[in-house]
């Protein structure tokens, strides 16, 4: 990958349900009434859906977390200043909820943060734009192919 070439690091945050006893996901109330779905099995650690997706392997850093925000009850702060990370370029889904959120609590930390647009997704196109036009006000918002073209001539 071209970020590790030029010596930058690919951060995985994937969030996580912890499984209780017998399996049973820890979920947040406000949570399992927008996603009544969500069950046993689902984000639990070490699963499909738990993974970094192949195109991204390996993760320089894996970070659990349990909420929107990837800093949010995690060690993605404490890790990313002992490895002397100030720049953040981010993606991911869901756009306006572990992207936004994430992307928020960089900025409030003095993160220098882009959002890479097409490297984001939300349930609808609309919500999508929306979020990345709000965390414009917070940090940069670029594409891949940008984003690609500025590590390359770095």
């Amino acid at each position: 990958m071209l970020c590790a070439k030029k010596g930058g690091w690919v951060i995985s945050t994937q969030f996580t349900l912890v499984p209780g006893k017998a399996g049973e996901p820890f979920i947040a109330p406000h949570l399992k009434s927008i996603r009544p779905f969500l069950g046993k099995g689902d984000f639990q650690p070490g699963s499909w859906g738990h993974s970094l997706v192949d195109q991204l392997q390996p993760a320089d850093l894996t970070i659990e977390k349990v909420a929107y925000s990837a800093f949010y009850q995690t060690r993605m702060e404490f890790s990313l200043r002992k490895a002397g990370i100030d720049t953040l370029l981010v993606c991911g889904i869901v756009t306006n909820g572990g992207v936004a959120s994430t992307v928020r609590s960089a900025h409030v930390r003095d993160f220098d943060t882009t959002v890479l647009s097409d490297g984001c997704a939300a349930f609808s196109e609309t919500t999508h734009n929306s979020a990345v036009a709000d965390l414009s006000t917070v940090g940069k918002v670029m594409t891949c192919a940008q984003a690609q073209a500025m590590i390359e001539a770095a």
